[in-house]
């Protein structure tokens, strides 16, 4: 979705934004700032986890206990229930079943396996993103919510092709309103970075890339077997592939598809009516670009 100029979207009655960009930027930050200000909030790794996932996260949960031998009698007699508690403000379930591959002595899990789960977030993704055209609807009909804030995945980028124009997850998205980049600079990348580096966590990689960056890390390290591959080491190594990866990905998607705002830009705001000026000032500044090169 598209506006004529920064004062159109300040016009509009019911408003509709996807915030995209790497995880850290700001993305939930804005979002809860929002719905605190009465905006439906749809998460879409909220909706991964709670909704796609939960089964396969429930199973592994369940599959952990029944190799504990005082427990296994009753979760086999319905004695007791395993299950995730999967929140908007804690995903760390989801985050620990898509784990990370490697010596299972240091948390790891088989490279195959550990692929599987990776095409399973996929398929868990792409449905997530393309739920939130079918839920603006009862959102504003059933619930009465005017404004929404789709909150994308860190991963919206590993799932479409941002330069294909007919990519169905990003028409669906730019169906339900408009697409909103959120941009670190250097500096907020290496940032990023650092916080990982300091608490490594579960990532999403597309299938290929995954492949080619398991061969090469292996291979600098002089690991013959993937149960030798330290699980930390390796995704501390992935995430700054990823960056390099992610950025132009992001870039294409914001240049084809929609507008872009700066980290630091959305740090400083307070409520609803500069999240409005900000957008704003993104659209104008989109416009000025298109007659620039025209």
């Amino acid at each position: 979705m598209f506006f004529a100029d920064g004062a159109a979207f300040r016009a509009v009655r019911r408003k509709a934004v996807t915030l995209f960009g790497m995880s850290g930027v700001g993305k939930t930050r804005l979002s809860t700032l929002l719905r605190e200000s009465g905006w439906r909030h749809y998460s879409a790794d909220h909706r991964i986890g709670a909704h796609y996932l939960r089964e396969a996260i429930n199973e592994d949960l369940k599959r952990q206990v029944m190799g504990l031998r005082r427990l296994r009698p009753l979760l086999m007699t319905d004695s007791i229930r395993v299950a995730a508690n999967i929140t908007f403000d804690d995903l760390s379930a989801l985050s620990a079943w898509l784990g990370k591959p490697g010596d299972p002595e240091k948390g790891g899990l088989a490279f195959a396996e550990y692929l599987h789960r990776q095409r399973q977030h996929r398929s868990a993704e792409i449905g997530s993103m393309m739920d939130a055209e079918a839920l603006i609807v009862p959102a504003r009909d059933v619930y009465g919510y005017d404004h929404m804030v789709v909150d994308a995945s860190g991963s919206l980028c590993e799932v479409v092709e941002p330069e294909a124009p007919h990519d169905a997850v990003l028409q669906s998205l730019a169906r339900v309103g408009a697409l909103l980049y959120i941009r670190g600079d250097e500096s907020h990348e290496e940032e990023l970075a650092r916080r990982f580096a300091r608490a490594p966590k579960p990532m999403y990689y597309e299938e290929n890339f995954l492949k080619a960056k398991w061969a090469e890390f292996k291979a600098e390290a002089g690991l013959a077997e993937d149960s030798e591959v330290d699980p930390d080491d390796f995704i501390r190594w992935g995430f700054r592939q990823l960056l390099r990866r992610r950025i132009p990905r992001y870039q294409a998607i914001a240049d084809r598809w929609g507008y872009q705002v700066e980290a630091e830009e959305v740090a400083a705001l307070r409520d609803e009516q500069d999240f409005s000026e900000l957008m704003a000032l993104a659209i104008d500044r989109r416009l000025t670009r298109e007659k620039a090169s025209a």
